[in-house]
């Protein structure tokens, strides 16, 4: 059993080491990264995610177990900032604690553990991931840095509500909230794509395991850790294993099991999303840490995603 569970771990190590390789002996330079990275998030993303969620009806999708991992991040969120003197370093470690790369390591590693209906149960997260997390951390942010602006007597705070009202807006029209609803709303018609255009869309939705792996390699090759590895490291090892933990003793006290349950256990130990840096580079904090998080913590998932797949069976049943 143990061999089944880890063997489709072998083709993420093996893509993202081959993306390792191929910066370090320079065949990828650092300035083609944000290229590599527009065609997954723009053209392979989209495609995958709107095919798969294009064959489900609305009635059986589960809340449940999403429910359950907001619940798991709100509560680790909660308890960073309750340990830490409430500021904006302090929002942007929380954002790190729990927000995880679903898209670029999780979809590749959900398909082949999983299953379809592991995609579909990870993407019905996915389509609430950025909008809930971004949100909130948007207006802990905004609380954060007019106390601290006040405490400063610098400039005057921006208004809260177009702050947020923005980050709403950015987390729907985005290449990964909008082909998700826009496949639900296809799937509730019953009508089926033409085989000529689903055809593309199946070879585009193939690529992204292979080149989102390639690219997080990649980028791993290309980032400097510097001199705040040790936060790094902590807000890593918090990411990869205390969110997983919270979720896995919420299920337990609350006796949920079944493999949607295993599905966002899983999800819950994926690395920091890259979503995280944008927020550190917008308010000023923390950007060479949380950079560096990114980092460590993708290298960590290597070692800590074994565990949490075996650890995930307990709750398939």
């Amino acid at each position: 059993m143990l061999s089944s569970i880890l063997v489709p771990l072998v083709p993420v190590i093996l893509c993202i080491g081959i993306g390792y390789l191929t910066a370090r002996v320079g065949w990828v330079r650092a300035t083609a990264v944000p290229d590599l990275s527009n065609i997954v998030f723009l053209v392979l993303t989209p495609a995958l995610l709107f095919r798969t969620m294009g064959h489900v009806r609305l009635q059986e999708l589960d809340f449940q177990p999403v429910l359950l991992y907001f619940s798991a991040a709100a509560l680790l969120f909660g308890l960073t900032l309750a340990f830490s003197r409430f500021s904006t370093a302090a929002a942007a470690r929380a954002l790190a604690h729990t927000f995880s790369n679903l898209v670029m390591i999780g979809a590749p590693l959900m398909g082949l553990v999983y299953g379809p209906q592991g995609l579909v149960t990870l993407f019905t997260l996915v389509s609430l991931h950025s909008l809930v997390l971004l949100t909130a951390a948007t207006m802990v942010f905004e609380l954060a840095e007019a106390r601290e602006q006040q405490r400063t007597g610098s400039a005057a705070p921006r208004p809260m509500a177009h702050t947020v009202w923005q980050a709403v807006r950015n987390s729907i029209v985005h290449p990964v909230p909008l082909p998700i609803l826009a496949g639900l709303l296809f799937a509730q018609t019953g009508w089926q794509l033409p085989e000529m255009l689903d055809r593309p869309l199946q070879v585009l939705a193939a690529a992204l395991g292979p080149m989102a792996l390639l690219l997080v390699g990649i980028a791993l090759a290309h980032t400097r850790i510097g001199n705040h590895w040790r936060g790094a490291l902590r807000v890593a090892v918090i990411k990869n294993l205390a969110l997983p933990a919270t979720l896995g003793t919420l299920a337990w006290a609350l006796g949920l099991s079944g493999p949607a349950i295993a599905v966002m256990f899983t999800a819950a130990a994926m690395p920091v999303g890259a979503n995280v840096l944008l927020f550190t580079q917008r308010y000023g904090v923390m950007q060479e840490e949380v950079s560096s998080a990114i980092a460590l913590s993708t290298a960590l998932a290597l070692i800590t995603l074994p565990v949490v797949l075996v650890l995930a069976q307990f709750f398939m049943h």
